[in-house]
């Protein structure tokens, strides 16, 4: 099996903060990965402590979700230029049934009070689902 990855798909368009762009994609990436362990039952399954996060042993087959725990936590982030493209490859992830996180800023710190889409994440998936939506992209 190729080894999982989380894609993050962020707007170059909006030229937000450093910090903007690291709290909306952790917020993209943790809204992911908790709605695809919700989505398999695994959610019980998550251990923390000093040396990170993994998932219990279980008698579960794999999936993409747990060889990423287990394998590594593969992130990669790419751009597009405006919201119309952020919404297409939202659209997409979901025909190709990837659960996708799409991420809709209030706008109280930035974007004059307009609540904006800023980025989404995927769930962990295989290359081979992700790459066809995404592996045109510019990393960002």
């Amino acid at each position: 099996m190729d080894k999982p990855k989380q894609m993050i798909v962020m707007r170059r368009d909006l030229k937000m903060r450093k910090g903007k762009i690291a709290a909306q994609a952790g917020h993209a990436c943790v809204t992911a990965v908790l709605a695809a362990l919700d989505r398999e039952q695994r959610l019980g399954q998550i251990r923390a402590d000093e040396a990170g996060v993994t998932l219990a042993e279980s008698a579960q087959s794999a999936t993409p979700l747990s060889e990423w725990f287990s394998r590594g936590v593969a992130k990669v982030c790419v751009y597009v230029d405006s919201e119309e493209e952020l919404l297409a490859i939202d659209r997409k992830a979901k025909e190709a049934g990837i659960l996708s996180a799409l991420i809709c800023d209030n706008g109280i710190t930035e974007f004059h009070g307009e609540p904006t889409y800023t980025c989404l994440a995927f769930e962990p998936a295989l290359p081979e689902k992700v790459d066809p939506i995404t592996g045109a992209l510019p990393l960002f």
